[in-house]
This record gives structure tokens, C-alpha cells and sequence, in this order.
């Protein structure tokens, strides 16, 4: 896989390279799309409670995974905030008010529309290994699931200083304020080490004297190059774990071209193969080939032929995807149309594959030759939280925020992630562990724009291996079955688990398909009919959030699914 990229990238290949860049030292002004919106009016219909968990307005739509955090969003939009200033204040109080799922010290996937640019950017808020992370360290026992061995550098407070920074219009100290409210009232002890260090963060920008940036600058310094890093270094020494100061001040949040795919008339955006976002992007390649009617939402068709992509599209991910700063993984290559195109032929529209089998997109097969040999470990999934946003100008901002089942740094009341079980040891595999190197995580938020590259929507998924799987299906609801976002979101759904676990990798359940028993009985029959091994899933599979954008009746709508706490706010 050595030199195949530049091989692909003159053949003409679909899609936008994961490529990075620095900060700039500018950021593109503002500018609506649609300048004769009519302003500060909210239809009838839309006359919604806000935090509920669907609503709808002309000025700002939010989906949180909390009413906090939703207020807090909504609260910044009124105040003249930008999409990114309100997802900021969104994050900052996840990390309190959804902290079982999202520590500060964890990780982000965010992804970016500028209105003014009709462009679409990622930030990849996901830590790297520390330095001490070596594949001899683990090779014995495993990466560990849990606990200070387990924890990669913190990545999501200097990805939500960045999104200000670059998208924003406010200060660190405006879009952190409903986080240190939240904090100010809890009750648990690292609530208020964690304000101690908030407060610390808002005193480094309010002493620069030259402007926003460079204030935002200092933010990030305190936390990763000042007394904060020091601290949580420190006290990783001291218990034995592997952070130190020097991992801490080398990171930065990239920023980098997302990925593409065309489905159906529309452009999908997804971050690139250090997620698992491109297996999406390839599950929609192989669909594109199909036409679905609008009557046809959730007929055993359209459930076995999403199903059978997914396999696909998983299979590929699990041998191939990996941080491109350290393997050969170029999404373009996975999406490559003759590649898919290969991989399409492979879904039998009767039948349930049962094999599990990555194609070979180096060499233009529909199948590797030769299967590698892995070993897996016992592992579970785990969830994250959810966080989209569309401003009054058409800007949108769609963020996966995760960090679970690790510890508090100390007095810093940081509370670090334990994502490194998402690498793996076998040598020689794209996401073997390795220091300084990103893990493959399952943190996808995804944008869709129309072919004038005005926003369509933006969603976000938690719910590990299932939020890919839960973002085609909410997709096909609006893109191809004209859902409006309440009902796309609320629509009974199904999963796979013929795949790699991406939490210690656990075994494949070959051809095991999970559906809610809402869905319609014969569904089931049929897909047992066809060779799948059918189970029923009575909790909801995954929790959605998303927002979208109606131009013709100009009106923005968020909806997040209620069965899983999901809420949503307009005004």
C-alpha cells in the first residue's frame, strides 16, 4: 500500500483529499444565502416549548443531547452568536450536563458549513497516543477499557477554542459562561476543580490585550503549554499513567478537507478514514446504484439492501482504516467509483451474505485474496453525545463529542477519555496502536448540501458501531422518503453487528441484523427469508440529532429522537 495514492489521485478520483493546514491568521466575513429571509418571525407550526424535542424557526434551530446544553446553544444564537460560537457554549456544557458520555478532556469530530464560503471544513478534535504508547506496552494484557492507562491527549478543548476561533464571533468567556453556571451549581467535587480551571482558561484571554485571536490563542496555551498541562502531566507521573507535559504541547487541532460522495443529487460530507466516517460514504456509493420510491421507507428491500452495504462498507473499515499521518488510507481510494462499483455487484438483492470480506481497492478487486488473521478481545460499546447547529446566515455546525470511562486529573477536574482502546495491536493493521498516532474512532457527524452547495442538513449520531448504520437510515428518511426531521428521527431502525467491534474489537455476529419490534412484523419474515439472522432490539439503536433547512418555506428544523433523551430548540 505503498505508493498507491498518487497512482489514484490521477485517475480523476470523487471526493476531497484529507488534506490539512495551519490556522490562518483570517477568517471569512459572514454572508446569508438567502438575504430576503423574512427575520425574527417563527411560523405557527412551529411554536414549539423550547428544549423540547422538535422545533422549528426562521433565526437558529439546535439538537443537543441536552436541554442544557441546548439552552445554552440557543441562548448564544439570541445573543448574536454565530453557528460555531453556539455549538462552542453547546459542548462546553455537555461536558457537565452529558459528562457520563462526554469528558473535557475527551475528544470531538466537528464539522463546519461557512455560508460565505458555500464550503465545507473539518476539525479534528481527536488526541493522539502519548508518547509512552507503545504497541510492546499493551501486547500482553490488551489496551485497557477503562482507567488512566486507556487515556489519549485531550483533543476537544483546543477543537472547541479552534471552532470559535476560526467560525465564531465571541469570546472564550461568552460561550463558556452556561458551563461554569452548570459547574457553579453541581454538586460532585470535580465540578468545582473543573471551575478553577474554566476560570483559569477565561483569565489567559481576558490578560491578552491584542485582540479575539490572539485571546483565544491564550486560551488554548493555558491548557496544553501552561500551568493546566503541568498538572494534569504531573499527576499522570504520579499514578503511573502515560500522559506527559511534552504530549500535551504538542498537540493541535487539524484542520482538514472533509470527504465527499454524490447520492442521489446531493453532496455528502463526512471527516476522514481516522473515523468511520467513509465507510458511510462507500454504504451510500453502492446504494446510489439503486433507485428507492418514495413509498418504499423501510419495505424489506430497501432494510436488506442498506443492511448489505454496511457489510460491505464495514469490512473495508476494518482492514483499512487508520490515521493517514501514519498509514496509507486515503478515502478517495475506498470511494474510488470503479472500486465501488466492484464492491455493488457483491450485494445479492435475495440473498444475506454471511462472509465477512474486505474488498481490495489497491489493486481494483472486489474481494483481498487472502483474509488476515486477528484476534479478538471481549469488549462493549460505547456512546458518546450529540451536537448540531444552523444559525439565522445558513452556517451550520455538526460535532460528535465523546470521553467515558476514565478519571479526573487531579485538582484539575479534567476528567481524561479512555479512547485508546479503539486501537488495536496487530502488526502491521492501519489502526495498530503507536505513539503520536490518532486511534480510528467512531465519532462521524455528517453535512449535506444541494448541488448549488446551499445546506441541506446536519446531523449527529451517538451510539458507537450503530451511528453510521443510524445516519443512512435518517438519511434515506429525508433524502429519499421526504421525511420532515421529527418523523426521520422517530422511525423505528434496524443495525447490523456483522462487523469488527470498534471498542476492543470484538467478533463479528455474522449476519446478525437488530430491529426495533416497531417495524412492520413481515419485514422480519422477509429478511429471515433471505438468509439474515433477525433479532429484536426493544431499546432505541443509537440517538440522533439533526437539523435541516427547508429553503422553499424558510424555515429551519431541529429534532432529536425523544426515546433517547434527545432535545431540540428554535427560535
Amino acid at each position: 500500500m505503498k505508493s498507491h495514492l498518487a497512482v489514484l489521485l490521477s485517475l480523476g478520483i470523487l471526493g476531497f483529499t484529507n488534506g490539512c493546514d495551519t490556522k490562518p491568521v483570517s477568517k471569512p466575513s459572514p454572508s446569508p444565502i438567502t438575504p430576503k429571509r423574512p427575520q425574527d418571525r417563527t411560523p405557527e407550526s412551529a411554536a414549539t416549548p423550547a428544549a423540547s424535542w422538535f422545533a422549528a424557526g426562521r433565526n437558529g434551530a439546535v439538537s443537543t443531547a441536552q436541554p442544557a446544553a441546548t439552552e445554552a446553544a440557543m441562548s448564544i444564537l439570541r445573543s448574536g452568536g454565530s453557528a460555531a460560537d453556539a455549538a462552542s457554549a453547546a459542548l462546553l456544557a455537555l461536558a457537565v450536563a452529558d459528562h457520563a458520555k462526554f469528558h473535557f478532556g475527551g475528544e470531538v469530530t466537528i464539522l463546519v458549513y461557512s455560508a460565505g464560503e458555500k464550503s465545507v471544513e473539518v476539525l479534528s478534535g481527536q488526541g493522539a497516543a502519548p508518547a509512552l504508547a507503545t504497541r510492546e506496552k499493551f501486547l500482553r494484557n490488551g489496551i485497557p477499557a477503562n482507567g488512566l492507562s486507556a487515556a489519549a491527549v485531550p483533543g476537544a478543548p483546543d477543537a472547541i477554542v479552534t471552532l470559535i476561533e476560526r467560525h465564531g464571533r465571541k469570546t472564550f468567556k461568552e460561550v463558556v459562561k452556561p458551563m461554569q453556571d452548570l459547574l457553579k451549581n453541581g454538586k460532585e467535587s470535580w465540578h468545582w476543580k473543573l471551575a478553577k480551571t474554566i476560570r483559569s482558561m477565561v483569565k489567559a484571554e481576558e490578560d491578552s490585550k491584542t485582540g479575539r485571536r490572539q485571546g483565544l490563542v491564550r486560551v488554548s496555551d493555558a491548557f496544553y503549554r501552561g500551568e493546566i498541562a503541568h498538572q494534569i502531566a504531573d499527576w499522570s507521573e504520579k499514578e503511573g499513567g502515560l500522559l506527559r507535559f511534552s504530549d500535551l504541547a504538542r498537540h493541535t487541532t487539524r484542520i482538514e478537507a472533509p470527504s465527499m460522495v454524490r447520492y442521489h443529487g446531493w453532496k455528502v460530507f463526512k471527516a476522514g478514514s481516522w473515523t468511520q466516517g467513509p465507510a458511510l460514504l462507500q454504504s451510500l456509493a453502492m446504494l446510489d446504484y439503486f433507485k428507492f420510491a418514495t413509498t418504499e421507507q423501510q419495505t424489506a428491500r430497501s432494510v436488506h439492501l442498506a443492511i448489505e452495504a454496511l457489510k460491505l462498507a464495514f469490512a473495508d473499515r476494518d482492514a483499512y482504516f487508520g490515521d493517514p499521518l501514519f498509514v496509507d488510507s486515503p478515502v478517495e481510494a475506498f470511494i474510488y467509483p470503479y472500486y465501488m462499483s466492484l464492491r455493488r455487484k457483491l450485494i445479492n438483492v435475495d440473498r444475506a451474505t454471511i462472509d465477512v470480506w474486505p474488498g481490495d481497492p489497491w489493486n481494483k478487486k472486489e474481494k483481498l485474496e487472502k483474509l488476515p488473521k486477528w484476534t479478538s478481545f471481549l469488549g462493549k460499546a460505547n456512546d458518546t453525545s450529540t451536537c448540531v447547529v444552523v444559525d439565522r446566515d445558513g452556517n451550520m455546525v455538526a460535532a460528535t463529542p465523546s470521553g467515558w470511562s476514565g478519571v479526573s486529573a487531579g485538582e484539575t477536574g479534567v476528567w481524561l477519555g479512555s479512547r485508546l482502546q479503539s486501537f488495536n495491536t496487530w502488526a502491521e493493521h492501519p489502526n495498530v496502536i503507536a505513539p503520536g498516532k490518532r486511534p480510528r474512532n467512531t465519532l462521524t457527524p455528517t453535512i449535506v448540501l444541494d448541488e448549488e452547495d446551499h445546506p441541506v442538513l446536519a446531523m449527529s449520531v451517538a451510539g458507537g458501531d450503530q451511528q453510521e448504520q443510524t445516519t443512512l437510515q435518517v438519511l434515506m428518511n429525508i433524502l429519499d422518503f421526504k421525511m420532515t426531521a421529527d418523523k426521520a428521527v422517530t422511525t423505528p431502525r434496524f443495525a447490523t453487528e456483522h462487523f469488527v467491534g470498534s471498542f476492543k474489537q470484538t467478533t463479528p455476529r455474522k449476519g446478525v441484523v437488530k430491529l426495533n419490534p416497531e417495524l412492520d412484523q413481515s419485514i422480519g419474515e422477509a429478511l429471515r427469508a433471505m438468509g439474515h439472522k433477525v433479532e429484536v432490539e426493544p431499546a432505541p439503536i443509537a440517538e440522533p440529532s439533526v437539523v435541516t433547512v427547508d429553503w422553499r418555506r424558510e424555515i429551519f428544523r431541529a429534532a432529536g429522537d425523544p426515546k433517547t433523551g434527545r432535545s431540540a430548540a428554535a427560535f
